[in-house]
């Protein structure tokens, strides 16, 4: 403010001070209260003579010692002073003004000496008030206080400040849907009618709002057709208009609107804009960190693909609910899809993504609200059953596999999904979820081991089995790193007259100090489940071809040596190579080795297998259909690989010349390898008369028992000497 230098006669100086809207006190040249005006009145409650005899800024600041030193510094050094004061009323409440003190140089007002002061007060409170909220917000929000808390909070502060307003926050979801969030004072019947309603122009202001995306106000709700039939439940309320505004967050989707009502019709008045202005920003700022924490809420405690609870928040939901059920039972299942790597690989992940979902909504489809379904990890599911006894435990588990084993059309292509599933018991089993599902895994695994789609109950037994397999895979480890493993060689001879040998098949033998001759089967499959199968084929195929160059030279007349190769195999992008490397390094060639496959790696389209594949054909190393006949899809995939020969698996074979059905398969296979120019070796055979039946129709190639069992390395030369003198001899 500047110094007054009036240039009017001193009655209208008094004029103009008592008509202004703010607070005015002039003081004498011994700083006593010569003169306010009625604003000073009104506003603080003082009149002159309750200001006589007083030190005025003292007085108003309620303090009985001198004034404060910052403002008498300032007064004296500057003949001024401007800031924003705490002053008490006479009534006693406490009063926030824009304080302008001035020490006057001119006598414009009588009694008025050099040394005397003009105070200008102006009202600042609901500025204060308005701050106050405003810090008040963005503490919440630091804080992660509830949104609807947070903006309860804010809608009553606005409404204590302008009175006669009634104010709410509405939350629109992505799908377009209002529901309230924040109306402290409107009627409970009222807010019924806010729930679920639809964005669009014809739903009142807040809906039209949404839908538009800027403010809309309706000035009479009675008189507004928009509002329907339900402008008569509103007006009734005392809710006569409303100015609704969006809230926006920052990409620009409105996420909520802020509607203020009014008790009267009318419109919106500066005062009101300036409020929103603000309080848009915030509420904006408010919603949408309450969106992020709910966003990583999700992608800490949820599966982003199936929305199911991830592990973490099974686990802390299951707890919850086991409390809940003591002295009840309960059923855990935990699942595990079959084959899923094989149709991830081969028809892609986002098929594979597609399928995971759709297993999600079918265990979805066969459970209650109250039990608790989470995706634990790539394709395992558990479900906790609260309130089930065990004798529900074979329906349950039926019907959850009969589900899930629903067809399903992946990228036009329809499949049959499987599962196996184990099941335990609450709490015989367990009575904590780690537990739980420690046991329901061990039930699965059995499961497993009778084949697809079943179903097994745990069994305290299971706990041996599964520590059994922990430690045959800390077992195998070491056994692989100390090269313990043997490679055994079966013969394959050619049915012909002279019966020459056509190649031998290597195979993996482990002996082991304690548990003494390990099933094949065994191993291996553990060595699929940790990963260990690539570092056991690599030594398989450097031992087999160390073992071929040692017979040439040696002088035993073998034409190759075939070797069984996993799935897993393929998915190394340089497998080829290494398969190349080996040949090179032991002098061979690609026509040394056949490299057996099963129908897996058939129905494994990756990039990954597809190369390798083609690459190792490019080599001329051939390609062997292991176990041919058993897959059911094993014929529609056949053309599209560079197969030279099929192994006829033995379950044909042994009921060859006593199954009609067997034999009448048999001949097909036949018929279908000479059409395609490949070489049939019929594995199994024990008998002579499955022999001449295999040679009869036409099998060159014969493996089994009925030649020679498996043998070492050792004892092939011999043996390969003995059956040429014996059929040269006949």
């Amino acid at each position: 403010m500047t110094i007054l230098t009036p240039a009017t006669p001193t009655a209208d100086w008094l004029q103009a001070l008592h008509s202004s809207n703010s607070a005015w006190l002039v003081t004498d040249e011994q700083l006593r209260v010569a003169h306010v005006n009625e604003g000073f009145t009104r506003l603080l409650g003082y009149s002159l003579q309750d200001m006589q005899d007083a030190w005025p800024l003292e007085k108003l600041l309620g303090q009985d010692t001198e004034l404060a030193p910052h403002i008498r510094d300032e007064l004296e050094q500057h003949g001024a002073y401007t800031g924003e004061l705490l002053l008490r009323c006479k009534d006693g409440s406490p009063l926030w003004v824009a304080a302008t003190v001035n020490t006057l140089n001119r006598q414009p007002f009588p009694k008025v000496g050099t040394t005397a002061e003009v105070i200008v007060l102006t009202d600042i409170g609901f500025t204060k008030r308005f701050e106050a909220l405003q810090r008040q917000m963005l503490e919440d929000v630091v804080m992660e206080k509830p949104l609807a808390n947070l903006l309860h909070d804010m809608c009553g502060t606005l409404e204590q400040m302008i009175p006669r307003l009634k104010v709410c926050v509405m939350d629109v979801d992505a799908s377009g849907l209002l529901n309230p969030l924040a109306a402290p004072s409107i009627a409970p019947q009222v807010l019924e009618l806010m729930k679920c309603v639809r964005s669009g122009p014809d739903h009142g202001a807040s809906a039209s709002a949404a839908y538009l995306g800027h403010e809309v106000m309706t000035p009479d709700i009675a008189e507004d057709a928009h509002w329907g039939a339900v402008a008569t439940l509103f007006t009734s309320a005392g809710l006569q208009a409303c100015w609704s505004n969006p809230i926006k967050n920052h990409e620009g989707r409105v996420v909520g609107t802020l509607d203020f009502y009014f008790d009267t019709p009318r419109s919106p008045n500066e005062l009101h804009r300036q409020l929103v202005l603000a309080c848009l920003h915030l509420c904006a700022v408010a919603m949408e960190r309450d969106a992020s924490k709910h966003r990583i809420r999700q992608l800490a405690y949820y599966d982003t693909l199936t929305r199911l609870p991830n592990r973490t928040m099974f686990n802390e939901c299951a707890e919850q609910a086991l409390h809940a059920m003591r002295g009840h039972q309960g059923l855990l299942f935990f699942l595990d899809l079959d084959r899923f790597k094989l149709w991830n690989d081969s028809l892609g992940h986002a098929a594979g993504d597609a399928l995971l979902r759709e297993i999600a909504d079918r265990l979805g489809s066969c459970t209650r609200p109250e039990d608790v379904v989470g995706r634990l990890s790539s394709d395992e599911f558990a479900v906790l059953m609260p309130h089930c006894a065990p004798d529900q435990m074979p329906f349950l588990a039926q019907r959850m596999l009969d589900a899930i084993a629903e067809p399903f059309s992946i990228n036009g292509v329809m499949t049959t999904p499987n599962a196996c599933v184990g099941v335990c018991t609450y709490p015989e089993d367990g009575t904590d979820i780690e537990t739980l599902l420690r046991h329901a895994d061990q039930a699965m695994y059995a499961a497993k081991g009778q084949g697809s789609q079943r179903w097994e109950r745990y069994r305290p037994e299971m706990g041996k089995i599964s520590q059994e397999r922990a430690d045959m895979e800390r077992e195998l480890r070491t056994t692989l790193a100390a090269g313990g493993l043997q490679l055994h060689y079966q013969p394959q001879i050619c049915s012909s007259g002279a019966q020459r040998l056509y190649g031998v098949e290597a195979l993996a033998r482990w002996q082991h100090p304690e548990w003494g001759w390990v099933p094949p089967p065994r191993f291996i499959a553990v060595a699929e489940d940790s990963g260990l199968i690539h570092t056991l084929t690599s030594w398989l195929i450097d031992a087999a071809c160390t073992q071929l160059a040692t017979w040439r030279a040696q002088g035993v007349p073998m034409p190759h040596v075939s070797i069984n190769l996993s799935t897993n195999n393929f998915h190394l992008p340089d497998f080829a190579m290494q398969v190349q490397q080996t040949l090179l390094r032991h002098g061979l060639t690609g026509q040394d080795l056949m490299l057996e496959i099963t129908e897996s790696v058939m129905l494994d389209s990756s990039p990954a297998t597809l190369n390798n594949l083609q690459t190792l054909h490019a080599m001329g190393m051939r390609l062997s259909m292991d176990d041919f006949g058993t897959g059911y899809s094993s014929l529609s995939y056949l053309h599209r690989l560079p197969i030279s020969e099929l192994k006829l698996d033995k379950s044909f074979v042994q009921d060859v010349t006593v199954s009609s059905a067997a034999s009448a398969l048999t001949r097909s296979v036949l018929n279908i390898a000479t059409s395609l120019g490949m070489t049939v070796v019929a594995e199994g055979v024990e008998t002579q008369e499955q022999a001449d039946w295999l040679a009869r129709h036409g099998c060159p190639v014969l493996q089994g028992y009925r030649f020679a069992k498996p043998m070492p390395a050792t004892d092939i030369g011999p043996w390969v000497q003995q059956h040429a003198e014996r059929h040269a001899a006949a």
